[in-house]
């Protein structure tokens, strides 16, 4: 039985170095790919996010203009994504470009005249909507949203 005992760490060793260590060198080079990987987004007016790479696979949501992503792979002319909440889709090539983008990730945040909290707030939106960048000043964006709008944001309210 103390043989037995004895051998308890061992397999917890080769356990680990064949599940674990693996496993953390897979997320540690997706963090490096996420790093190195140019942001795109979505500049068709609309585009369906699909479970698989192919016109075939279920629409998993819609994306609006300016959706930001980040591809992290790719299957002939769609490329494999993830975004702002770490959600993971598929998007045609065709649908998507290089142009700087943002999507709002605080709950409610305002869109202000100007560079600054003292700037009228033109409109509030919702977490999860989309612009495109303008300019940048200091740590607020000037931002355009697909239908036209324009104003200024926080930086730390985007992503």
């Amino acid at each position: 039985m103390k043989k037995n005992i004895a051998f308890l760490p061992l397999v917890f060793f080769i356990w680990a170095a064949f599940w674990l260590i693996p496993a953390a060198a897979r997320h540690e080079n997706e963090a490096k790919q996420t790093k190195k990987a140019p942001r795109l987004s979505v500049k068709a007016p609309v585009a369906n996010i699909r479970s698989g790479p192919g016109a075939e696979y279920d629409v998993l949501w819609r994306a609006e203009k300016h959706y930001p992503f980040i591809p992290i792979g790719e299957s002939g002319n769609w490329h494999y994504f993830k975004d702002f909440e770490n959600d993971r889709g598929w998007i045609y090539k065709p649908l998507a470009g290089p142009a700087p983008s943002v999507i709002i990730k605080a709950e409610i945040c305002d869109i202000r005249s100007g560079p600054g909290e003292s700037h009228e707030s033109l409109f509030r939106v919702k977490k999860g909507v989309p612009f495109k960048v303008l300019e940048k000043k200091g740590e607020w964006i000037r931002v355009e949203h697909g239908d036209g709008d324009k104003g200024w944001v926080r930086e730390s309210f985007v992503w």
